[in-house]
């Protein structure tokens, strides 16, 4: 078995990305707390320390832990919750259940958590967790596929899972978590995900196509208007939805807000008009999706682009070419 551990440095600190083999119930308790802090829903918790501790691949279960953890300041990489600022959690799981665990090529590795507490996003620490996951998954299970969920209004996850790793969309679930609620969700916007697969073997052949072009073209099914409200923290400039007028072409565009979690936040307020400015973008993207996914069009990139001063996100399908 290849190294359980690697360091990297970036932007002049360093991180180390250790699989945690332990079989001590303390050893699992860091997992939670951490989770706790970054979604901040003390209903999405993690088993108890004891199950997740056998759950873990190394102690006979069918799960795999991932932790990042930050230099000391006296050197070293202490594994505790002090050092702890990211981490990942999934287990294996089959792809139809008709055959189950008989043949090999019917096993995926589902990630359920993926995430990187405040303070530590701006290293680009998602990326090069989500790259030792897929290495680990070979070289520790053989499997070859991870599937995982995520929402679609969050361009961050987006870019990473289609522009970096050319991830494959599943299906589209509405309301996937029921009563999501904490830092990265509210209640009453339905929290819709996109299930999605990526072939861990699969060479990234990037498509060809102007961006520039398509936007010219209006290929919008929906698009964002700038507009000024006054949100949690006072006049902020929010992206609004609004549907487009169009004509279905080969490759489309569905335009989402660039930074949907300070949306989330900022008309987290009583101002109905305002309150309900994210609930409306999940509705016209949902209506999006599930009709020009049922169409038979594939998400085959993701891009950002700054327009006018304002930075703006963008779904790119195609149908017919992948």
């Amino acid at each position: 078995m290849r190294d359980l551990e690697v360091i990297h440095e970036l932007k002049g600190r360093r991180f180390l990305f250790a699989v945690e083999t332990s079989d001590k119930l303390a050893d699992y308790a860091k997992f939670e707390e951490l989770r706790y802090e970054i979604w901040e829903d003390p209903d999405d918790n993690f088993s108890a320390a004891r199950n997740m501790a056998g759950e873990n691949i190394f102690n006979d279960g069918s799960s795999l832990y991932i932790g990042i953890y930050i230099e000391g300041k006296n050197g070293g990489f202490p594994k505790n919750r002090e050092h702890l600022i990211g981490f990942s959690y999934g287990y294996v799981g089959i792809i139809d259940l008709n055959i189950g665990y008989r043949n090999p090529a019917n096993l995926e590795f589902y990630s359920q958590y993926a995430s990187v507490k405040t303070g530590f996003q701006k290293y680009g620490l998602g990326f090069f967790l989500k790259q030792f996951q897929r290495q680990k998954v070979i070289e520790i299970l053989g499997i070859n596929t991870i599937t995982c969920t995520f929402d679609p209004l969050t361009g961050v996850n987006a870019y990473r899972n289609f522009h970096i790793f050319g991830m494959e969309v599943i299906a589209y679930k509405e309301a996937f978590y029921k009563g999501f609620a904490g830092k990265l969700n509210r209640v009453d916007v339905p929290s819709d995900r996109l299930f999605v697969s990526w072939d861990l073997k699969k060479e990234i052949k990037r498509p060809k196509y102007d961006l520039e072009l398509l936007l010219e073209e209006d290929r919008l099914i929906v698009y964002s208007e700038s507009r000024e409200v006054r949100g949690k923290t006072g006049q902020v400039c929010l992206p609004v939805a609004k549907k487009g007028s169009y004509s279905l072409c080969n490759i489309m565009l569905i335009e989402i807000p660039y930074d949907f979690y300070t949306v989330l936040q900022e008309t987290d307020v009583l101002d109905k008009e305002v309150r309900n400015i994210p609930v409306y973008w999940r509705k016209k993207t949902k209506e999006a999706f599930c009709s020009i996914l049922k169409d038979g069009y594939k998400i085959i990139d993701f891009r950002y682009k700054k327009i006018k001063d304002r930075m703006r996100d963008f779904y790119v399908l195609s149908k017919g070419r992948k």
